[in-house]
């Protein structure tokens, strides 16, 4: 009698404590609704640098549009439009500065003609890995010293993808030495542009869809793009035949989301943390997505017609002092690219010496 006296102590105990935790997850849940619909509905257009095919560098775009979407409960939507639509790929820093949009995807080396400094966003050849990259940019204080001179254009910035150590491009003809490079006219961005420039290659920027055709119609003699799995889709391996690594000048490269900094003013704070999130996400996706596709794709290159070529010590040689010699020229003439270089070079030196000893023996050792 009185163990069923107990039971029934217990299961008006047990059906008390769920009622209550039901009433409180409704009222979690009302007060989570009423906090969401009380914000305002805000509609934005992100102008991208890249073609829709290319669906994992777009699907950094697309990322932050779904997840702004989603965890605004569908009050604050951006909608993302492929380089060209809104704008040529290539000027999405200047239409977010204009406000014609309020935010942009694209590469912040693009732009290195407005401020040298903006290489910093993307990559530096001889530079960071993508791990280094991101430690650098969001605890190494990299994104803050990108964002003062972003202020000055009206922009803020935010890292929202990577693609992780890139390929070191697609050549019609065989580099056999330095000679070989002379007059050969490239597609490549950014310093790494600058340093090929040094080494006597005729520098393009062509848009991402546009290099299939100029390589393949004998404007240019070669291109880089990412690595093989966007390599693959543009199409590249029918245009060249050889394929060579590293990609000396993007060894960790960030995609860069852009917002206009008046429109980003008018947002509650409530929006201004989820966009964070929401690029956050995009920059650890894209990263992920790209090192569990380009694997594949690398090896469906090698059984066709591709052949990988590694450049040769005396060209990564040549093109790290080129590099470097160039890093110094900037560094004396913009007082921006100096501070911005010092800090980066700091970095680089300590994150070196302690990877070398946790990571890079281990790689030794494995590969």
């Amino acid at each position: 009698m009185q163990r069923r006296k107990l039971l029934g102590t217990s299961a008006i105990a047990i059906t008390s404590a769920v009622s209550a935790g039901l009433i409180s997850s409704c009222t979690i849940r009302q007060e989570s609704e009423a906090t969401t619909s009380a914000l305002p509905k805000v509609r934005w257009r992100m102008a991208t640098s890249w073609p829709p095919s290319l669906d994992t560098i777009y699907g950094g775009a697309e990322t932050i549009c779904q997840r702004v979407q989603s965890l605004s409960g569908g009050n604050f939507q951006i909608k993302s439009y492929a380089g060209g639509e809104l704008v040529p790929g290539l000027e999405v820093l200047d239409a977010v500065q204009a406000g014609s949009v309020e935010c942009g995807h694209t590469a912040s080396y693009y732009y290195k003609g407005k401020n040298p400094s903006f290489s910093f966003g993307t990559s530096l050849p001889f530079g960071l890995s993508a791990q280094q990259q991101n430690a650098w940019l969001y605890e190494g204080g990299g994104n803050e010293a990108l964002n003062r001179i972003y202020g000055d254009f009206g922009v803020i910035s935010f890292p929202a993808g990577n693609t992780g150590a890139q390929m070191g491009g697609w050549f019609k003809q065989k580099i056999e030495s330095l000679n070989s490079l002379q007059g050969l006219k490239m597609r490549i961005p950014g310093l790494g542009g600058d340093v090929m420039a040094q080494l006597g290659v005729n520098v393009q920027q062509i848009a991402a869809g546009e290099i299939y055709l100029a390589l393949e119609r004998g404007a240019i003699d070669a291109a880089e793009w990412t690595g093989p799995y966007d390599d693959e889709k543009l199409g590249l391996h029918r245009a060249a035949n050889f394929y060579y690594y590293p990609g000396w000048w993007e060894p960790g490269p960030t995609l860069t989301a852009l917002v206009n900094q008046k429109a980003w003013n008018k947002l509650p704070n409530e929006y201004k943390a989820i966009f964070t999130t929401a690029c956050y996400e995009a920059n650890l996706t894209m990263l992920n997505r790209y090192d569990n596709l380009n694997g594949a794709a690398l090896q469906r290159l090698s059984k066709g017609d591709t052949t990988l070529v590694p450049y040769s010590d005396n060209i990564l040689k040549s093109a790290q002092e080129a590099a470097f010699q160039l890093y110094a020229d900037y560094s004396t003439k913009d007082r921006e690219f100096r501070q911005l270089f010092n800090n980066w070079m700091t970095f680089r030196t300590e994150v070196y010496a302690w990877n070398k000893v946790n990571q890079f023996s281990l790689s030794r050792f494995n590969y």
